[in-house]
């Protein structure tokens, strides 16, 4: 265990050296917020299929419960639950295109993490760094509980829990609790709490602050204790629920799944749940009553609970969904809340965007339009106005708008076409459009794949540490 505490500590030191400038101190938080006996309790494993490279690299590392898919290499690292996944990683041969530049690929792309400390993260690979295509990398930076790292490369950073860092490199910065960054590049920002940023430099940016009293209801972190609030609490009640999955070696689909369909074996599924053609089930996704419709999709850490997804649906990472009907090619973002009651639904109408990071929260049933931008923290109706905007009257705008705590400037209809591109490559990518033949994605590839366990050292020095280990074809 003598390793592994130095190997933390050696971390945490890195960090706050890339962090001096903004005299941020991330020890406090850090300290003491995983158990170091956790460590050797869980089983690190990985996926091998004929559709993704394999090749991984594991060097004075602990990886007590993470998942690795695609080519990987990790160094000097700590990670506990985490999900690395490299199913979108990019091969030699292939040309990158950004802005007038194409940019051939001189060898294939791998996840690079070296010195960092990832809890309960997500790290998905689809960069859009044109200075680092061959090279994903995660270096010298700690992320909290139920962090995303999508398409950002970081270096020198720290993430609160619940914080996403989406198709953005980073470099020194820390990203508070529950904030939300898609900017290009970012450089020796501290970025608040709640905070949800959507920057395209010299088009579009969109910025909206959740009020700090609110938050911290749903969701906070102070130096010296884990993270609190009621989508902590959420989470936790339901971690049981993958015990078993994890505990068992062998274990079949709870439910009927189409040929054309993917359910990953480390994901849960309770009774009552519909899975329908081309649709794709992330691992460590919670289904509880659940129909998904025609190419829906719960990504990575998704719950959707007593709903209703009609088809081309995008749940992103980490969002939860709970008694609530949703129309077809609905977007909800990463980490959303959206909750109604058994007798109070939400109901979300087509083609509608429900932005990262948005709380909605009702005790009364409501509807959103189809059409519709919703942002922040909506409890009511007057808030959902206050909080929304229809697609067609966003497009419409060249200059700003502010509303409550939101403020947009820049092209409207820029921003809206950025979105509807991203949720159709989304939507591609996971293989919604698949017709039998043509248009293969994610719940097509990802249907066999065998996954196989590593352990650390279980006493003695190097407890909890890996021994090196390199795996290839």
């Amino acid at each position: 265990m003598k390793a592994l505490e130095k190997l933390l500590d050696r971390i945490i030191q890195r960090i706050n050296i890339n962090l001096r400038e903004l005299d941020y101190d991330i020890s406090p938080f850090i300290q003491n917020l995983i158990s170091m006996n956790q460590m050797v309790k869980f089983y690190a494993f990985y996926g091998i299929t004929p559709n993704h490279p394999l090749n991984f690299e594991f060097r004075h590392s602990s990886l007590a419960g993470s998942y690795f898919l695609g080519k990987i290499r990790t160094s000097n690292s700590i990670l506990y639950k985490s999900d690395i996944r490299g199913d979108e990683l990019k091969h030699r041969g292939d040309v990158f295109r950004f802005q007038k530049f194409k940019i051939p690929i001189t060898r294939d792309e791998g996840i690079d993490i070296e010195d960092s400390f990832l809890i309960k993260t997500l790290v998905h690979n689809f960069s859009h760094d044109p200075e680092t295509l061959e090279k994903f990398f995660i270096k010298d930076t700690v992320s909290t509980h139920y962090g995303n790292i999508h398409g950002s490369p970081c270096d020198g950073c720290f993430l609160g829990p619940f914080a996403t860092v989406d198709l953005t490199t980073m470099r020194d910065c820390v990203i508070g609790t529950f904030a939300y960054v898609q900017a290009g590049e970012v450089a020796h920002l501290n970025v608040g709490p709640g905070n949800v940023w959507v920057r395209n430099p010299g088009e579009f940016n969109f910025l909206y602050y959740h009020p700090p009293d609110r938050l911290n209801h749903y969701i906070n972190f102070i130096a010296g204790r884990p993270p609190q609030g009621f989508i902590m609490d959420f989470v936790e009640d339901r971690k049981d629920a993958f015990q078993r999955v994890f505990d068992v070696v062998n274990i079949g689909p709870s439910v009927p799944v189409p040929a054309s369909a993917s359910l990953d074996r480390y994901a849960v599924v309770k009774p009552r749940t519909r899975i329908s053609e081309n649709v794709l089930i992330s691992q460590r996704a919670y289904l509880q009553n659940a129909w998904l419709g025609k190419g829906a999709n719960a990504q990575e850490h998704c719950y959707i609970i007593n709903s209703r997804l009609e088809g081309c649906n995008v749940t992103a990472h980490g969002a939860k969904i709970i008694e609530a009907d949703l129309g077809k090619n609905i977007f909800v973002g990463f980490n959303c809340f959206l909750r109604g009651r058994a007798n109070s639904r939400l109901t979300i109408g087509d083609e509608s965007i429900i932005m990262p990071h948005t709380i909605i929260d009702i005790k009364k049933p409501l509807t959103i339009p189809p059409g519709h931008l919703v942002w922040g923290l909506i409890t009511n109706l007057q808030e959902l106005e206050i909080n929304s905007i229809a697609l067609d009257d966003l497009s419409k705008i060249n200059d700003s708008l502010i509303q409550g705590n939101m403020s947009f400037e820049g092209s409207g209809i820029g921003f809206v076409t950025a979105f509807r591109d991203r949720i159709h490559h989304i939507l591609e990518a996971n293989g919604a459009f698949f017709d039998g033949k043509k248009n293969r994605g994610h719940a097509q590839k990802n249907q066999n794949i065998s996954f196989n366990t590593i352990q650390p050292y279980p006493d003695g020095e190097l407890q909890g540490l890996y021994p090196a280990i390199v795996i290839q074809p």
